[in-house]
């Protein structure tokens, strides 16, 4: 039976009669050990290559295909949740996660173990598009900040200590426990969510336009696809099925946005896109994910590297950093909502770019304090802007729109991941080549380390460039109030 909610409330917050805490916990809870997968079996990929005998660009299909899937199925995530009650949608996607789980930690072979991976990532990239747009039909925009604090907290808390977690689990359980042990999480989310999540959304059951899930998929799809294919290649972009991938994905894309421009029901509205808070802060979004992704994909490149570090000991360096992240989230959501984007934004843009250009100037000599000091200021830097950024923009939007803005952000952010990933190593391995080529003595290792250093540091000075945008664009930040016209004027505060 379903649960439905009071209507004479204009948010369930206001009805005294919801308790919102268990909803909030029901969603937490799920979202949290699925974010959590992602990055628990990044580590257990060699393993995975001796159980079952797989090359290294068969087993990556653990974490390329999780993307791939994910960005093929958060697109029609907006289409989803108004056609299903959040009550449905948000058990089937659990009961899938879990299915997904149980299959990949039974599994005989890679092949099964792949399988369920993949049923993995349906689920996956259906809850946080769900999670949002419940959080934003529950509470007003001036307590949005503290729960989308707590949604950071989540979402940043859950990958950093997945590698550590991954590590310990494999070392002493072994891996199918990387699996074994989210199971009675996820059926304790799917028995609570039973008893205690209500019905949030309108069900309005929009028309399905087909050819927009077709371009969708094949788009998003492909496009991801080409740029996680591209360090599996020693041609790197200049591989012939990387550029076919991207360009057939790019063009799926501009198909699919053409065709939502001209449907009176799309699948994404991107309309969206005429809120200027809404449009500034998928921009902020997005120079954050790629600033961060230059940092948790290079430094531990750099650390093992000239640094000569162990991958146990780098890994524990950033813990603090992305634990710090986690725990300063729920605080800088309070703070969102008593003082506003503005005042947090343009100071944690201006750290943002000190910091950057003081890993820009990284070498073989310096001390692991000034990366684990640096880190740490990156990411508080990360959890003033990030989710502050968010929550202003998809506090502008409509109620009727909320579906659309959390489905696109939340495609963008696989997207913008495999695109920073690829971009930066191909920074990183170009500007080594080049500086190896010019060398007297190429094969010296010391010489080597240097090409690297030399890599990590224009990596981190395109980081600087970048940031430098992030704190232009936040001198133009305002507070944003729901249904904002687009001619916004920018308030005092």
């Amino acid at each position: 039976m379903e649960k439905n909610t009071a209507t004479q409330y204009e948010y369930l917050s206001d009805n005294p009669d919801i308790k919102t805490l268990p909803i909030m916990l029901s969603l937490i809870i799920g979202a949290f050990f699925a974010i959590l997968n992602e990055t628990l079996l990044n580590i257990a990929l060699t393993t995975l290559m001796e159980q079952f005998d797989v090359s290294l660009p068969t087993v990556q299909w653990m974490a390329t295909g999780f993307m791939l899937v994910m960005g093929i199925v958060i697109p029609v995530s907006a289409l989803l949740i108004q056609w299903f009650t959040t009550r449905q949608l948000f058990l089937g996607t659990m009961i899938v996660f879990t299915a997904g789980t149980i299959i990949a930690a039974s599994a005989p072979t890679f092949g099964v173990l792949l399988a369920g991976r993949m049923i993995q990532a349906v689920g996956t990239g259906m809850l946080m598009p769900i999670m949002f747009n419940v959080f934003l039909l529950m509470y007003p925009p001036h307590k949005r900040g503290k729960v989308m604090g707590i949604v950071g907290l989540v979402i940043m808390f859950a990958p950093a200590i997945g590698p550590t977690l991954s590590g310990i689990i494999v070392e002493y359980l072994g891996w199918r426990f990387l699996f074994i042990t989210v199971i009675p999480f996820s059926l304790f989310s799917i028995v609570f969510a039973f008893f205690f999540l209500v019905n949030v959304s309108e069900v309005t059951r929009p028309k399905i336009d087909i050819l927009s899930v077709i371009f969708s998929t094949i788009g998003f799809g492909a496009t991801i696809y080409g740029f996680s294919s591209v360090g599996e290649s020693e041609s790197g972009f200049a591989s012939p099925e990387v550029l076919l991938s991207i360009a057939v994905g790019l063009i799926g894309i501009s198909l699919f946005v053409y065709r939502q421009l001209r449907l009176d029901e799309p699948i994404i509205d991107l309309r969206v896109f005429k809120y200027p808070m809404y449009r500034h802060a998928v921009i902020m979004f997005l120079i954050i994910v790629m600033t961060m992704f230059a940092s948790e994909i290079i430094l531990p490149i750099y650390m093992q590297g000239p640094l000569q570090l162990s991958a146990a000991t780098a890994g524990l360096l950033l813990l603090p950093g992305s634990l710090l992240n986690g725990a300063l989230s729920p605080f800088m959501g309070q703070l969102f909502d008593k003082v506003g984007p503005r005042p947090m934004m343009i100071p944690a843009t201006l750290i943002l770019t000190g910091t950057m250009f003081m890993m820009s100037r990284l070498d073989t000599s310096t001390s692991v304090w000034v990366i684990v000091v640096s880190f740490m200021l990156l990411m508080i830097s990360v959890s003033a802007i990030m989710m502050p950024a968010q929550t202003n923009g998809l506090n502008q939007l409509p109620k009727n729109m909320y579906p659309h803005g959390t489905a696109v952000v939340s495609t963008l952010q696989p997207l913008a991941g495999a695109i920073g990933v690829s971009v930066f190593i191909s920074v990183l391995n170009a500007r080594q080549a080049s500086f190896l080529s010019n060398a007297d003595a190429p094969n010296d290792p010391a010489t080597v380390n240097e090409a690297m250093v030399a890599g990590v540091e224009l990596v981190y000075f395109i980081g600087f460039v970048i940031s430098i945008a992030a704190f232009l664009m936040a001198l133009r930040v305002y507070r944003a109030r729901p249904d904002d016209m687009v001619d916004a004027q920018p308030e005092t505060k």
